[in-house]
């Protein structure tokens, strides 16, 4: 909400909401009211353990230009909630360490540094050569906490990633069901974590580059240029969006970018896949999920510990917290056999 809106939901000016917001205390009445309008416990507003901000220009939205302020303010403080748990049940599990590659990065950012780059974090993690598994586990087995968009989100917010708070937040969209377009928005947001730890936000270039660093990352050039066709040929495309688990539309511009395929070709290649639309045909299956807050939940709970009454210690809403945990979870049913 904003101040205005919140204002009148509890009946003060949006003055009295900037002063509260900057440390005045409101009457319990108030209290009261504010409890109810935003839907979260009176202990929530005590005193105690400050929440971790994330400013809008310490996060890289990747539809920047089309995305209101509103929705990125509604974004960042679903991730300041997110910080917040996780450093909940980072005091009760032992979550996998941050493991990025300490890359010196220049100011002005070449093709090279890019592959660099990738070759760096491909070394630190023990990736080999040939198709990556699964991008969002890489993510997560080295500290990278990654979740989807909650349902209601703008869908113009699309995916973003932030370093501002103690671990890297990477955060998927909530509608994204395609399996190869959630594995390059994740690799496109691992690009912003190691490239632009400091650049500002939102230009189109610094887009460009993290698309450059997610192409390099799914299709090293030295690996899949002599597989991709010079002309048009859909069923080798297929056999190669197959095996490197990317979309026709990221193999075509891919081809066009090393000089493989001329122009003439792929303005044709994207008029085809134009009238094809999305989904695009020969689906890879289910988009990749996050598993790890999910999974420290369900230890912590195994291991006896009160998961309810952690929540109530830092003041966290019930209901945000299965928001939280339901965008870092596997959400595939699982098949139970028994007698």
């Amino acid at each position: 909400m904003s101040k205005a809106t919140l204002a009148r939901e509890v009946g003060v000016t949006p003055t009295a909401i900037a002063q509260y917001e900057k440390g005045g205390r409101p009457t319990q009445a108030v209290l009261a009211s504010l409890c109810l309008a935003l839907g979260l416990p009176r202990e929530f507003f005590g005193a105690g353990r400050p929440l971790t901000l994330l400013p809008a220009s310490a996060a890289h939205f990747r539809s920047l230009r089309s995305t209101s302020a509103t929705a990125r303010e509604q974004a960042l403080a679903y991730g300041e909630l997110c910080l917040e748990l996780v450093s909940l049940i980072g005091e009760y599990v032992e979550l996998p360490a941050v493991v990025l590659p300490d890359i010196d990065v220049p100011d002005d950012i070449e093709d090279s540094d890019i592959v660099g780059a990738v070759r760096a974090v491909k070394k630190l993690w023990g990736v080999g050569t040939g198709p990556v598994p699964s991008v969002v586990q890489l993510l997560e087995a080295n500290g990278v906490i990654a979740m989807r968009l909650p349902e209601g989100t703008d869908p113009r917010v699309d995916a973003f990633s932030t370093y501002a708070g103690d671990r890297p937040l990477v955060f998927l969209s909530s509608n994204v069901e395609d399996r190869a377009r959630g594995r390059f928005e994740a690799a496109h947001e691992l690009g912003h974590l190691l490239l632009h730890p400091d650049t500002e936000p939102g230009s189109k270039i610094v887009e460009n580059q993290a698309h450059s660093f997610a192409a390099e990352f799914l299709m090293p050039r030295d690996e899949i240029i002599d597989q991709l066709p010079r002309r048009i040929d859909w069923p080798r495309l297929h056999d190669l969006k197959r095996h490197w688990g990317v979309s026709l539309k990221a193999l075509v511009y891919r081809a066009k970018t090393l000089n493989v395929m001329s122009d003439a070709s792929y303005r044709r290649a994207n008029q085809q896949l134009s009238m094809w639309g999305l989904p695009e045909p020969g689906p890879l299956g289910r988009a990749e999920s996050p598993t790890l807050l999910g999974m420290a939940r369900d230890l912590m709970i195994k291991s006896g510990i009160d998961f309810d009454s952690v929540l109530a210690s830092g003041r966290i809403a019930t209901e945000v917290t299965e928001q939280v945990i339901q965008a870092a979870s596997e959400d595939r049913p699982r098949l139970a056999i028994g007698n």
